[in-house]
């Protein structure tokens, strides 16, 4: 009833603009008052309820629903919850920029408590739950943000990123893909398309692993060089490398069992990987993390 209320309000506020206009003759102007008088009476408003108000006028409302061909959301919310609301965005704002992300969530969350159909709120705070690796929670923000503005480019964006994350690289592409269309100019969304396209790739070849370790970086890792040589002491890891050494180096050039068994070599790999997640699944997750971090840039994006 609530959202009733505003939108009548604005309609009264338009009818008496329109009453005191010199283009409407003596009786156009009083059939306009009585209108008037009727929606007062009948919704229980006068003019002095301007916390009935809304941002916009009604001529302007409509303008904007045609143009953006949808029907513009009426928010239940009162203008002080409002301000509110956009205060708290702001404090989210800042706690990403501290890498508070956790703070962040909660802030974005009162302020979507209080003003639910603000699209900005829902894709900030995909934003966060993509930093704290809350991947599907962000997802579905944009989704909401997206219903509620199906030409906010950021949104289609920041979904891109989450998908990316969790590996749907076709989804990701066609989120980018969408971003792009409506934000044609935006250099992010051109590097972040290209390298999903890339991942997708990858990972649709019959020998991509869709991994791309820094190998420099693994190496001079103290963690990983202390859990190799400790695998390494371990017999079961002994005999699977010199199973391995034997694949690669004593069958025949060309034939069975030398360099060409990649099916045993794929195997005796996947038991060491095993090995490895077993002795330190800490370091692999670390690794894991790494590597997500260096597949799509999302650090020097900023928040509405």
């Amino acid at each position: 009833m609530s959202s009733i209320k505003h939108l009548v309000y604005a309609v009264i506020r338009f009818l008496r603009e329109q009453s005191q206009m010199d283009a409407y003759t003596s009786d156009e102007q009083e059939s306009l008052e009585v209108a008037i008088q009727c929606l007062e009476t009948v919704f229980k408003i006068s003019s002095e309820d301007t916390h009935l108000a809304v941002p916009q006028p009604l001529t302007e409302m409509f303008t904007n629903s045609f143009c953006k061909n949808d029907i513009l959301p009426l928010s239940n919310s009162a203008p002080e919850d409002v301000g509110k609301a956009d205060q708290l965005k702001d404090e989210g704002n800042n706690h990403m920029k501290e890498e508070n992300y956790a703070a962040a969530v909660d802030c974005y969350t009162q302020a979507i408590e209080l003003d639910p159909n603000n699209a900005v709120y829902y894709c900030n705070r995909a934003a966060a739950q993509s930093k704290l690796s809350h991947y599907t929670d962000a997802i579905k923000d944009c989704e909401k943000a997206i219903a509620i503005d199906s030409k906010y480019s950021k949104a289609y964006g920041r979904m891109g990123l989450a998908l990316t994350a969790m590996n749907k690289f076709e989804e990701a592409v066609t989120s980018y893909q969408k971003a792009l269309d409506l934000d044609p100019e935006n250099d992010s969304y051109k590097s972040n398309l290209k390298i999903a396209e890339q991942k997708l790739r990858e990972v649709s070849s019959p020998t991509g692993t869709g991994l791309s370790f820094d190998m420099a970086s693994l190496i001079n890792n103290p963690a990983f060089i202390s859990m190799a040589a400790s695998l390494m002491q371990n017999p079961q890891v002994q005999q699977l490398m010199s199973g391995m050494m034997t694949n690669a180096i004593g069958g025949p050039a060309a034939g069975v069992g030398g360099l060409t068994d990649l099916s045993s070599l794929i195997q005796a790999g996947q038991q060491f990987a095993q090995q490895i997640q077993q002795q330190n699944p800490e370091l692999i997750e670390q690794l894991r993390n790494h590597i997500r971090s260096r597949s799509f840039s999302s650090s020097t994006e900023e928040h509405s």
